[in-house]
């Protein structure tokens, strides 16, 4: 989409490029009037304010990098965790379980977190306009806390239902998590820093994966002894995080559209802004006038998904969250051990490999910030998921003659990492926030919650299925998965507007219209 024309004036204010995208807002809205228009183009460059990024930062290592860590940590203990059911099943019941059993068993302990996750993630949407979003940041932390107290626990109560409880309690905290931390961190965000907090929940998840799998490593904890200690580790992340909470604003956008708290909405706004910040502040609370005036309030979700100018934005949130799991990354992270091993590593190096692969996972996601604060979502979309179906095509094609030549297992790594390096470009951290762009303050918890509903369930997808297809179809199993990426770069470049820099309520009339809109 061709970017937005900047008048002269702004050329003149910010000779360095940093133009404040919401001067360009006012030469789309018919309705803005000449002085408002007036008092936008000189307002300040937004800041990161001592709030906000205290905000940012805790909130990100409090409750994403848990979601990322309970993903993470299940893994390499798997064998020792799996015999001390049985054995806790044997002294408690005088159970003596198969091994089919014992699959299953381990099956429901692992998929459990997932079905808690699309709980938490259906919630979200009553939560997050009941108890605010710093509310549910509140709530799940306080299900993660409870859910690492009954892992700490299970192994001396000698309780395999503690484990199973503690993993649909950090389930369902997941859930609310991804559900409404993006949500609450673009809302105290002023409009130029939107996209850099959007990508911190996806940062957070990223980064709490790979250090769930150094904690689960056998020289840490991820030995017979210690596994509860690895599954539990997290809540001194929790304990240190959330001490500041209550100094944590709530969403101005929620107290004023929502509540219709309007002191309250400008007394946060004016923490997060600085006193001196008038001129911005008085310009957001107009913004937020304008919405709450707009529309009847749109809250729950039969309204939502009867609303045929909210359907093609309900598609893309829900293509984009489900898109980015059915585009294979937990499936290359399940499948690059044995890969590794083909190419001569030893099992040992094969997993320390593996989590080099998480590793540059996390130091690309790092890039989210600067990537989307510099470059338009639309076109870092269409090369992510462009590339990256590339990089899966050729995995499969060389995975499936890789005994025909000796170079063709470091090609299967060099495929592997690259799918790697470019997903963080787009996929991985633009669906955690582009509902947060896309639908105004009323429906958006209903958007979110569906988002993260069907981003769990893609993952719950992926997960039971995965291995007996990789068992049919062998290396062609990662041809869907390529599929994937190719339709989510054909649905960006035909259907979905360009966000960055925009307000919602300029957004929302382009993509009005379904699938006859025209975004471009």
């Amino acid at each position: 989409m061709e970017e937005h024309n900047h008048n002269e004036e702004s050329h003149q204010l910010y000779p360095r490029g940093e133009k404040i995208e919401i001067t360009v807002r006012n030469d789309h809205r018919n309705s803005r009037d000449i002085a408002s228009t007036s008092r936008v183009t000189n307002l300040e460059k937004p800041r990161w304010g001592k709030l906000l990024t205290l905000v940012g930062y805790a909130s990100t290592f409090g409750s994403a990098v848990p979601v990322g860590y309970c993903i993470g940590v299940i893994n390499s203990p798997a064998t020792y965790v799996k015999a001390w059911c049985a054995q806790s099943l044997l002294e408690r019941y005088d159970a003596n379980i198969t091994q089919s059993g014992l699959d299953l068993l381990w099956a429901s302990i692992v998929s459990i977190f997932l079905v808690g996750g699309a709980v938490g993630s259906l919630g979200g949407a009553h939560a997050a306009n009941k108890f605010g979003r710093k509310g549910c940041f509140l709530i799940s932390g306080l299900l993660f806390a409870i859910g690492a107290i009954m892992f700490f626990f299970c192994r001396m109560a000698n309780s395999v239902e503690m484990l199973i409880l503690g993993r649909l309690l950090v389930g369902l905290a997941s859930g609310l998590t991804t559900a409404a931390l993006p949500m609450y961190l673009t809302e105290i965000a002023p409009l130029a820093l939107v996209g850099s907090l959007g990508v911190f929940c996806a940062i957070g998840v990223t980064g709490g994966v790979v250090v769930g799998q150094v904690f689960s490593l056998r020289d840490i904890f991820g030995t017979e002894d210690l596994w509860h200690y690895a599954f539990s580790f997290y809540i001194v992340l929790i304990c240190i995080c959330y001490l500041p909470s209550y100094m944590f604003p709530e969403s101005p956008k929620f107290l004023y559209i929502v509540k219709g708290d309007r002191e309250g909405a400008r007394r946060e706004l004016t923490r997060l802004r600085g006193k001196d910040a008038v001129d911005m502040i008085n310009h957001e609370i107009e913004e937020m006038e304008q919405e709450a005036n707009a529309k009847v309030q749109t809250r729950s979700f039969g309204s939502v998904l009867k609303d045929p100018a909210l359907l093609l934005p309900l598609i893309i949130v829900c293509a984009f969250q489900g898109g980015q799991q059915l585009s294979g990354i937990n499936a290359i992270f399940y499948y690059s051990v044995s890969i590794f091993e083909k190419a001569g590593l030893s099992t040992t190096d094969a997993e320390w490999a593996n989590l080099g692969a998480g590793c540059l996972n996390l130091a690309t996601s790092f890039l989210g910030p600067i990537l989307m604060s510099r470059i338009n979502r639309r076109p870092l979309m269409m090369f992510s998921s462009s590339l990256c179906a590339c990089f899966l095509f050729a995995l499969a094609f060389v995975l499936y003659y890789i005994e025909a030549a000796s170079w063709f297992p470091i090609a299967c790594i060099v495929c592997i990492m690259a799918y790697i390096f470019f997903f963080q470009f787009g996929l991985g951290p633009i669906p955690y926030f582009i509902g947060t762009e896309l639908f105004e303050v009323a429906p958006r918890s209903v958007a979110m919650s569906m988002g993260s509903l069907s981003s769990w369930g893609c993952n719950f997808i992926i997960g039971m299925a995965f291995p007996s297809l990789q068992n049919a179809w062998g290396a062609f199993v990662f041809l869907p998965f390529s599929v994937t990426c190719a339709l989510l770069f054909l649905l960006t470049k035909f259907y979905v507007p360009e966000t960055r820099g925009r307000d919602p309520s300029e957004v929302a009339p382009l993509v009005s219209k379904g699938f006859r809109s025209k975004v471009k």
